[in-house]
């Protein structure tokens, strides 16, 4: 890159971070793995933080997808293994800042920009907030979907990660997604402890075997 291209590059991104700063929707800019490289004060605001504070971490750690989102999850972790360009829509959960225990639903419209790469494409994420009128009753922070239940089930007699896959339909990329959502809900290191945390929370009942969740009182 010669003295012009250069500058005529940042003179571009600069222009492109002004733009994205002003625009009143939530917006970021992330990795394939999901940490943020560039995000707006409009989608920083959701957390309370300023844009230098989301800046590095990861979408993951800030949106919970909600049960129903796992297909789409499925389709856009393939769709960026194999370098496709497509548009993805997964509905997520999240606290609100500045309202403890305020809980926000809303849809992060995700699509791969940038110069086709099948290993590390830059994800486009813009958040579209439902009003709250319309969300879904709430839960306690141990319940779990089933396809987690189930995978937490598995994992707990032992299975490996490619016989969950055959076992409840998902790719071992797909597994993988829960079982990292999961250890990050938790704050665990390992399938090891994520097991035992089941175990402490009630999530799987310590007197079944095979492993199984503990049924709720109605």
């Amino acid at each position: 890159m010669d003295s012009a291209e250069h500058e005529a590059y940042f003179t571009w991104r600069n222009y492109f971070m002004m733009l994205l700063d002003r625009l009143p929707v939530p917006i970021a800019i992330c990795r394939a793995n999901g940490e943020v490289t560039a995000v707006n004060p409009a989608m920083a605001a959701e957390w309370g933080l300023a844009p230098g504070q989301v800046r590095g971490r990861n979408l993951l750690d800030l949106f919970h997808p909600s049960d129903s989102a796992a297909p789409q999850m499925n389709r856009l972790i393939e769709a960026l293994r194999l370098g496709r360009r497509s548009r993805y829509t997964i509905d997520v959960r999240w606290t609100a800042a500045g309202d403890e225990g305020a809980r926000r639903e809303g849809e992060l419209i995700v699509e791969p920009v940038g110069d086709a790469s099948p290993t590390y494409p830059a994800l486009l994420t813009v958040l579209h907030v439902r009003p709250a009128e319309t969300l879904t009753p709430s839960g306690p922070q141990t319940e779990v979907s089933a396809v987690e239940a189930r995978i937490l089930e598995l994992a707990a007699a032992g299975a490996t990660t490619a016989a969950i896959g055959k076992a409840v339909g998902l790719t071992v990329d797909g597994v993988n997604y829960h079982l990292t959502r999961l250890s990050r809900r938790w704050r665990v290191p390992n399938r090891t402890a994520l097991v035992a945390k089941a175990y402490v929370l009630g999530v799987l009942d310590p007197g079944s075997w095979p492993p199984a969740q503990r049924r709720r009182a109605e």
